[in-house]
């Protein structure tokens, strides 16, 4: 396995050989106290199974794939309750930011900057992420080769910035739907960046629920220990007590109750896999 340099986020670290990490919240903020509750089930969960946790949710999903569907509640409220969320629990915050002038604002709340999937090639936002110091996680669009992604990392590397991870998110089979390629892992891994695996995502059906994006969260106890056992550092779950009831992405999300038993498998998968390497 390639060696990574590890990023420090506050009293987490991901990669250079340091434990699992997760990252994991609602795919957007739907209230304050929603996010707040959830975080803190979240982190309890995650404190128990000695899981370090990285709090995610979106201030704006600007991909939406209808006009109609919630995006959250914008740049200020949402940011504001991102910080409020980071003060509360004590834990580092991650959300997406879309376009430049939205980085130096989220850098003042979070913790982890995001680069989406669709945008991660776009050097003017890339380059934006990186100025802030902030690390940023870049999400391997659907449409890349992993090997690829050498040139989103150099692009926010050129600001001097190197607190870079990379996603893998699923890549796009045909129509509506998404695969993941366990050969990702190690060739992502060989830029020389932490790698993590956005599991939820990788389960979207995008454009399949017509007007919606569908998913198939059933599958999330298949893809995650696979990812795991492929020597990730860290994983990605977009996570609601009540996933019908999500404002966004409902049918890929981890209901909250699978949370402990499948974060106890993966504490295992990844004590087995260090123990071989």
């Amino acid at each position: 396995m390639a060696a990574v340099d590890p990023v420090a986020i506050g009293p987490v670290t991901v990669g250079g050989g340091h434990p699992l990490v997760l990252i994991g919240g609602p795919c957007v903020i739907e209230s304050a106290d929603h996010a707040a509750g959830l975080g803190s089930a979240i982190a309890d969960v995650a404190r128990r199974r000695g899981v370090p946790f990285i709090f995610k949710a979106s201030f704006d999903k600007a991909n939406r794939t209808s006009l109609d569907s919630y995006r959250g509640p914008g740049l200020a409220q949402g940011l504001r309750i991102l910080a409020d969320v980071r003060a509360r629990l004590g834990v580092p915050v991650l959300t997406d930011i879309h376009e430049p002038g939205q980085a130096a604002p989220a850098a003042e709340a979070a913790d982890v900057l995001q680069i989406p999937a669709f945008l991660c090639r776009q050097t003017d936002l890339l380059l934006a992420a990186g100025r802030t110091g902030r690390a940023v996680n870049v999400k391997k669009g659907q449409f890349l080769a992993p090997e690829d992604m050498r040139h989103a990392a150099a692009k926010i590397a050129s600001t001097g910035n190197r607190r870079i991870m990379l996603t893998e998110r699923g890549a796009s089979f045909g129509y509506h739907n998404l695969v993941v390629d366990m050969r990702a892992f190690p060739v992502l891994r060989g830029l020389g960046y932490p790698v993590v695996f956005d599991v939820t995502h990788s389960l979207q059906l995008p454009g399949a629920g017509g007007g919606v994006t569908s998913g198939q969260a059933e599958f999330i106890d298949t893809l995650a220990p696979a990812g795991v056992a492929a020597g990730v550092d860290g994983v990605f779950l977009e996570i609601h007590e009540d996933p019908r009831r999500a404002r966004s992405d409902a049918q890929n999300a981890l209901a909250l109750d699978r949370l402990d038993g499948l974060l106890a498998l993966l504490v295992r998968i990844d004590a087995a896999r260090r123990g071989a390497a």
